[in-house]
């Protein structure tokens, strides 16, 4: 086990471990570490605490110091470097009449780097632009091409929902999400509903998709035929996951059909077979999963 800290570099960004060394800090406070890109300001996102020497990867950096007042300021303005900087980019871009579209600017802590981010829809030959650059800010220059999530994270912005996009405020990492949540969860699969205002589809499916998978795994299936405990037998018309209901189409004594709504108590349910079992036609090693007709059981 080793000791270590998380530190953040920027708003909603990925969190990194250093080595804490002799210094006390705690969750708020300001560091200067070293990283590949050089020395960085960062944000002390999770105190003190032991994790496992494979969970950290690379070679676990310390931490050079506490920041101070001077550090603070260094800082702020190289965020008003950054405002200039910008500036300063489009107007080359535009003099080289690339087909570029510049997200951000940021300076490292010491001025070692500028990075410059930016979307494209394809490659885009961009060398006599880092050499005009280089040319009147005097460093290196990295001129970095990324995509519409990583756009939309970086500039923020308000979702359909009327908050602050997930990515630009909570969320380190993009968690992968297909539209097979959406169907499970019901939404509408009209791309310009369940899309992010990146365009792609939208975080926070991720985020229910376990509970929807739980409350969906003790409902039937559309179409499946289910007996009541009252004895009436009905072919599945329609559910409702939150609410834990089914309709029901039955025949009342005049054999007239009608919907009927019924409880999941009220149900006597079938268990569903397990995901990825092919009935016991098929050989298979899924005892543990619920398969009863003894493929896979040891023999002795």
């Amino acid at each position: 086990m080793v000791e270590v800290i998380g530190v953040r570099f920027r708003t909603a960004g990925k969190i990194y471990f250093f080595n804490p060394k002799e210094f006390q800090v705690k969750s708020g406070d300001h560091v200067i570490v070293e990283t590949a890109r050089g020395i960085e300001f960062g944000s002390v996102v999770s105190e003190r605490r032991q994790v496992k020497e494979k969970c950290i990867g690379d070679e676990l950096k310390p931490v050079l110091r506490i920041a101070t007042k001077e550090d603070e300021e260094r800082a702020a303005k190289n965020r008003e470097k950054e405002k200039e900087a910008y500036k300063i980019c489009l107007d080359k871009i535009k003099e080289h009449e690339l087909d570029m579209k510049l997200v951000s600017t940021e300076y490292t802590f010491d001025n070692n780097k500028v990075l410059f981010y930016f979307t494209a829809d394809g490659r885009v030959d961009f060398r006599e632009l880092v050499k005009n650059l280089a040319a009147v800010f005097r460093t290196r220059i990295e001129l970095r091409q990324i995509g519409v999530s990583d756009e939309a994270k970086m500039l923020g912005g308000m979702g359909i929902c009327g908050r602050k996009l997930c990515c630009n405020t909570f969320l380190s990492e993009f968690a992968p999400v297909s539209i097979k949540m959406a169907k499970e969860q019901n939404l509408s699969l009209n791309p310009t509903k369940i899309s992010g205002v990146c365009g792609r589809l939208m975080c926070c499916l991720k985020n229910e998709q376990e509970t929807y998978e739980y409350l969906n795994s003790k409902l039937p299936n559309v179409g499946e035929k289910l007996k009541t405990k009252d004895g009436v037998v009905g072919e599945v018309q329609r559910v409702d996951v939150l609410r834990q209901k089914v309709k029901l189409i039955v025949e009342d004594e005049n054999g007239d059909k009608e919907i009927q709504e019924y409880k999941i108590d009220d149900l006597l349910m079938r268990k569903k077979k397990p995901q990825g079992c092919q009935g016991c036609s098929k050989g298979c090693n899924n005892k543990n999963q619920g398969c009863n007709k003894g493929h896979g059981k040891r023999k002795n």
